[in-house]
């Protein structure tokens, strides 16, 4: 009996992750935009924050060249478009709406965040969070729009796999015939 509650609260502990990493991706983005610093004078706080991580001797050789020849020369439009994107993708994880490439889009957010020389607990827990969510991919459909929409299809995950049988052609068969 408690093993039957306990694969029924599994989903649910999931989900919950899931809604709790996207509202920190949400307030990330919302405390960006409150910030009098990040709009009052666009660009200089995160330009100053480049500028220091490359300086910083953890960031790799590599990260620093990307730093100086691509980011810097568009810190602009990293400035609009680093609080917007965290708001729509904390926005999304919280509904549950394409869940899996937001999960991803944060990933490589955050592998950005860590290779500036940000490293952290927090960081490490929400890099780990994200993983997690990506391992127990099938549960954070639960309580979803993806699940709603059936989306969860889309990205390779079919929830409801149905088992071919020997009467019924195979893909590869009913391409075969067709051709």
């Amino acid at each position: 009996m408690t093993f039957v509650k306990n694969i029924r609260l599994f989903p649910a502990l999931i989900v919950l992750m899931r809604f709790l990493f996207g509202i920190g991706w949400l307030l990330a983005g919302v405390t960006k935009l409150t910030e009098k610093s990040w709009f009052k004078e666009p660009g200089l706080f995160l330009r100053e924050y480049l500028m220091a991580s490359l300086q910083n001797s953890n960031v790799p050789i590599f990260y620093k060249i990307f730093v100086e020849n691509v980011v810097l020369e568009h810190v602009m439009i990293f400035n609009y478009v680093i609080p917007i994107a965290q708001i729509i993708l904390g926005l999304f994880l919280i509904v549950g709406l394409f869940t899996i490439p937001s999960i991803l889009i944060c990933l490589f957010m955050h592998i950005n965040f860590i290779l500036s020389g940000n490293m952290n607990v927090i960081s490490l827990i929400l890099y780990t969070n994200a993983f997690s969510l990506i391992i127990f991919r099938k549960s954070i459909y639960y309580f979803s729009l993806d699940k709603y929409f059936n989306l969860e299809t889309l990205f390779g995950i079919n929830l409801n796999k149905r088992e071919t049988t020997a009467s019924s052609p195979s893909k590869k068969e009913n391409l075969l015939s067709n051709s």
